[in-house]
């Protein structure tokens, strides 16, 4: 808690602020409103909802009088939230040793390895899973929160002991300036892919975007980049502090040199510092190669030896993220966050090295989101797997069987391998119900999280759960037919 007046010297009111928030609804006795401009939304119009829940005083851009509680005007109410916050929680940021990661597919699987690596004790966490350290661990309303959020979760990383905070840090973040009043010591990159193009306009802006991480990197911190992609020049030249780069050229800080992709494990070969490094890793797939040579970087620029930090190689593990489930069945059931048409095929080509028979696949994909990749979505989906089927995944506003119907626009009259079942319980049944011995169930696109958004509001629903069900009611029912 803060006196206004250490907020804002010279307001002259002596208001104890106990909060700040951006969403009326949200708000509590005591909190300071804030009434930033939103996409769809003018909060300055929620000033009497704000007073109404308690709101003891107000920060607008609009020349707004009250007689009941204290007004500050400042030119830009979203530009000034992030630095009020910080401000608010006593500059966590800059208490903790701030590691960066971006990128289009990985980004939740590098900061979990990295909260590892170091440990939940001394690492938090905060990205498409949550946030977490060693103490506690709770629910994110996105994948890089607003600055009220932001900095209220690494403010409890420092009350909790935390000196390192790992964090996804989204293209959609910086561009609505949640992250612009933070320096990283550490920034990483996975890779660039085409993506929210809905919010972006061009791939063009979608890349400056996530490279302003490597502006916003201390002069004396380190950027991680991974130089077998495609634009790691042009993050190269973003970068502000000290390069370091990851890859399978010799030429690398850190050199992949080998792997070997196995059912349940993945042997690795590193080189760093003119030393063979061999890995027993937990994680499959050579994407989360890259994703472990990303982390191990990013740790060492950090200065952890190198002895102690392979000494958590067996703990690794992401939720979400390839999570082949234990149903006692003669078929295989995996769920994933895999939403992008790179993400997708990357997991097909990985799982079609496995040994079984035929894969289906149940996917969606969001309402309100980037429209352009959905036929791509679906063109990956039916051409890398057996059987797809197509399902709602976040809807939101939009209809489901227009998103449906976007994702099969090219399909129509080249594929048969596919079909939608609207609801996705229904659709994840289905898929259960189809499969053979040897065949493997994927339901991609939401991983762990606990929620549907719809267009009556948001439900609670979880994959894996859906999962289980799906395999109890199949076996059940076989049960009863003997």
């Amino acid at each position: 808690m803060k006196k206004l007046e250490e907020l804002y010297p010279g307001v002259g009111k002596d208001v104890l602020i106990k909060g700040i928030k951006i969403n009326s609804k949200e708000v509590e006795d005591g909190d300071l409103f804030v009434c930033t401009m939103g996409v769809t939304a003018d909060r300055h119009d929620f000033i009497p909802d704000a007073k109404a829940h308690g709101a003891a005083a107000l920060v607008v851009s609009k020349d707004i009088t009250d007689p009941d509680i204290p007004v500050i005007k400042v030119p830009d109410t979203n530009r000034e939230l992030p630095y009020l916050c910080q401000k608010f929680y006593d500059y966590p940021d800059k208490t903790l040793k701030m590691i960066g990661v971006t990128g289009t597919d990985g980004k939740t699987s590098t900061t979990t390895i990295i909260q590892t690596l170091i440990g939940s004790d001394e690492c938090g966490y905060i990205g498409t899973n949550g946030r977490s350290c060693a103490k506690f661990k709770g629910d994110n309303p996105n994948t890089t929160p607003d600055a009220q959020f932001m900095y209220l979760y690494l403010d409890e990383f420092v009350r909790f002991g935390c000196h390192y905070a790992a964090i996804e840090t989204s293209s959609e973040a910086f561009f609505r300036g949640r992250l612009q009043a933070m320096e990283f010591d550490v920034s990483a990159i996975t890779n660039v892919t085409s993506e929210h193009l809905n919010i972006h306009g061009s791939f063009e802006n979608y890349l400056e975007s996530k490279l302003m991480l490597f502006k916003q990197t201390k002069k004396d911190g380190h950027c991680i980049l991974n130089r077998d992609d495609p634009y790691f020049e042009q993050a190269k030249a973003a970068c502000n502090g000290q390069v370091l780069t990851y890859g399978k050229g010799e030429e690398n800080d850190l050199q992949i040199v080998s792997y070997k992709i196995y059912p349940n494990h993945t042997d690795i070969q590193f080189k760093y510092k003119g030393e063979i490094i061999s890995i027993d890793s937990p994680l499959m797939g050579d994407f989360n190669v890259y994703n472990l040579a990303c982390a191990l970087l990013c740790v060492l620029a950090l200065g952890f030896r190198l002895d102690t930090v392979l000494k958590k190689i067996p703990d690794l593990k992401v939720e979400g993220r390839l999570d082949l489930l234990n149903t006692d069945t003669p078929y295989y059931v995996m769920v994933d966050y895999a939403h992008t048409p790179n993400g997708i095929q990357k997991l097909l080509n990985f799982v079609h090295t496995l040994d079984i028979k035929r894969s289906i696949v149940v996917i969606g994909q969001a309402g309100e989101r980037d429209p352009y990749k959905r036929p791509k979505v679906g063109n990956v989906v039916v051409e890398n797997a057996t059987h797809a089927i197509f399902t709602y995944e976040d809807p939101r506003s939009e209809d489901p069987v227009a998103i449906c119907n976007d994702i099969i626009a090219e399909l129509k009259d080249t594929h048969q391998n596919y079909e939608i079942v609207i609801d996705r319980r229904e659709a994840i049944q289905k898929a259960i119900d189809m499969a053979q011995a040897g065949d493997m169930v994927l339901i991609l696109g939401k991983g762990n999280e606990t929620y549907e958004k719809l267009k009556e509001g948001t439900i609670y629903f979880n994959d894996e759960e859906e999962a289980y069900h799906a395999v109890a009611t199949r076996k059940l029912r076989e049960e009863s037919a003997k």
